[in-house]
């Protein structure tokens, strides 16, 4: 059994542990609670948006449509994984990881795969295999629609200019504060809904539909892109605050396992010590 010096140690050492991880868990939940109004603020908005955009592509004749809407050969792939910028979050980032690397491995085994990585995190994982080609993790430094809408920018004129096929964004959709589900969605090229092209026949449009599609889907895409950041953040500190209690719990439990070791090695000091004493005395009687 450790010396009583070792278990006051380790108790202090526990304690000290326990009083951050409980800070950790206060702030992650004063964030939680901006991050999942903004996120529930802004989600019937961009699905909206993008049931409309869809709806409407549907409709159009192949010849009008899009540029984003190019069905090419899929030969050079995009993966846009969404992650945080650090850790102690439970298995939020590397879920991401895992499912990005499954489509890498295995979807896209034998395709040309490139990462533009949104979080130092899976900058740090996919860097290492010369995936990656951009690395936008200052974004959550200020996260705003106007910084979102550059990378998505950035990301339709890739698409535009031929250097890949089909872009697919990674990212952990908030459901509650304990669960965060895995989420990939094709970003680029934009498929539209099928058996829904008699949903608008009733509706006048002006300008003509073709005018719309092309105005909304810059818009749709940016917004898209900014709900996807929007709920991994949330998720983000969600993540955290629960693996956060969870640590402050099984600190306390481990600090009154270590309190209980501490008097039993006390209480069998004391014991010892009252003992030699005794047998001390007996030794000088006799």
């Amino acid at each position: 059994m450790a010396n009583l010096k070792e278990i006051r140690n380790r108790i202090s050492s526990v304690s000290s542990t326990m009083q951050i991880t409980s800070a950790m868990k206060m702030v992650s939940a004063a964030k939680l609670k901006k991050a999942q109004d903004a996120i529930t603020a802004m989600r019937p908005y961009a699905d909206k948006l993008t049931e409309l955009l869809q709806s409407l592509s549907a409709t159009l004749d192949a010849d009008s449509g899009s540029k984003f809407s190019t069905q090419r050969e899929v030969n050079n792939v995009l993966i846009v994984p969404i992650t945080s910028n650090r850790g102690l979050c439970g298995a939020f980032n590397s879920n991401i990881i895992k499912q990005t690397q499954h489509l890498i491995s295995n979807v896209y085994a034998g395709k040309k795969v490139s990462v533009v990585a949104i979080g130092k995190k899976a900058n740090d994982a996919f860097v290492k295999q010369n995936m990656v080609i951009a690395n936008k993790s200052e974004v959550f430094d200020d996260l705003t629609f106007d910084n979102v809408a550059e990378i998505a920018e950035s990301l339709m004129e890739k698409f535009v200019a031929g250097e890949f096929d089909k872009i697919e964004i990674v990212y952990n959709k908030f459901k509650n504060a304990a669960t965060q589900i895995v989420m990939t969605e094709q970003f680029l090229p934009i498929v539209p809904i099928e058996g829904e092209a008699n949903n608008n026949s009733d509706y006048i449009f002006e300008p003509s539909k073709v005018e719309i599609v092309e105005e909304l889907i810059p818009k749709s895409l940016k917004t898209q892109l900014y709900k996807g950041i929007r709920d991994s953040f949330a998720s983000e500190h969600g993540a955290r605050m629960t693996a956060m209690h969870k640590a402050t719990d099984n600190a306390t439990e481990l600090r009154d396992q270590l309190k209980l070791t501490y008097n039993k090695a006390r209480q069998a000091a004391i014991t010892n010590e009252i003992l030699e004493i005794v047998g001390g005395a007996e030794a000088l009687n006799n």
